[in-house]
C-alpha cells in the first residue's frame, strides 16, 4: 500500500464530497432553517425573552451570515472525517466487493454504509429543524441517535462476518437476521421524547432535503474515491530492485 497516495486520495475525496454536501445543504436545507428560525424568533418576541428591534436583527443577521459562510468549510472538514472511515473500510473490503470499476465497488460499499449508519438511524430518529425539541432533552436525543447508529453499524458488521461463514445459498440468512435484529431494536429503543411543535410541511421538507443532501455526499464520495483509486491504484504493490 502506498500510504501517502492512499491518504491523499481518501482525504481529497472526503473533503471534495464534503464541500459538495455543504453547497447542496446551503441551497436546499438552509431555506427551511431560515423559516424554522423565523418561527423560533417570533416565539421569543411573543414570550418577551427577546425584543424585536434593530440590535436583535443586526446580531442575528451577523450570526446567520457567519454560519452560512462557514458551512462549506465545515462540510469539507466533516466530509474528510467520514471519508477517512469510508476509505479505510474500502481498502480492507475492496477485494470482497463485486468485480468491476473501483467506482462501482465504492458505490456498493457506500450504499451499504449509507443504509446502515445513516438511513436506518434516520428512520428511527429523523432530523428536526429548530423549534422542534426541548433544549433540556438535546443530550438525551443525541445519545439515542448515536446509540442507534452504533447498534445498526455493528449489527451490519456482525451479520456481514456471519455471511462470510455461510455458503452462497445461505447468505440470505444473514440479511434476514440483520433485518429481524434491527426490527426488534426499532421497537425496543425509546421514541423521540419531543412533541412536534412546528408546521408539518416545514418539518417534512427539512427532513427530505436533509436526507437528499447526505445521500449526495455518500454518492459523491464514492464516485470520487473510486475514480481516483482506479486511476492511481494506491494498493498496487511497490516493487524494489534486488541485486
Amino acid at each position: 500500500m502506498k500510504t501517502s497516495l492512499f491518504l491523499a486520495i481518501v482525504l481529497l475525496s472526503g473533503f471534495s464530497a464534503g464541500v459538495i454536501h455543504g453547497l447542496t445543504n446551503l441551497a436546499l436545507v438552509e431555506p427551511y432553517l431560515d423559516q424554522a428560525i423565523g418561527i423560533e424568533n417570533q416565539n421569543l418576541f411573543d414570550s418577551g425573552e427577546a425584543k424585536d428591534g434593530p440590535s436583535f436583527w443586526v446580531e442575528y443577521n451577523s450570526y446567520r451570515y457567519w454560519q452560512k459562510e462557514g458551512q462549506i468549510l465545515a462540510g469539507g472538514i466533516l466530509g474528510m472525517s467520514i471519508g477517512s472511515l469510508f476509505g479505510i473500510i474500502f481498502a480492507f473490503s475492496r477485494k470482497t466487493l463485486p468485480e468491476g470499476h473501483d467506482a462501482k465497488k465504492a458505490l456498493i460499499l457506500a450504499a451499504i454504509m449509507w443504509g446502515s449508519i445513516f438511513l436506518i438511524p434516520f428512520l428511527k430518529y429523523p432530523a428536526n429543524p429548530p423549534t422542534v425539541g426541548d433544549p433540556d432533552t438535546v443530550v438525551l436525543r443525541g445519545i439515542l441517535f448515536l446509540s442507534f447508529i452504533a447498534i445498526s453499524g455493528f449489527g451490519a458488521l456482525g451479520f456481514y462476518y456471519l455471511s462470510k461463514k455461510l455458503q452462497k445459498r445461505k447468505k440470505i440468512i444473514s440479511i434476514i437476521g440483520y433485518a429481524a435484529f434491527m426490527s426488534i431494536m426499532f421497537v425496543i429503543m425509546p421514541i423521540n421524547p419531543d412533541k412536534m411543535t412546528a408546521p408539518v410541511d416545514l418539518v417534512n421538507g427539512f427532513r427530505m432535503m436533509s436526507l437528499l443532501t447526505v445521500s449526495i455526499y455518500w454518492v459523491s464520495n464514492a464516485i470520487i474515491l473510486g475514480v481516483l483509486w482506479q486511476r492511481f491504484q494506491p494498493d498496487k504493490p511497490i516493487y524494489t530492485k534486488t541485486h
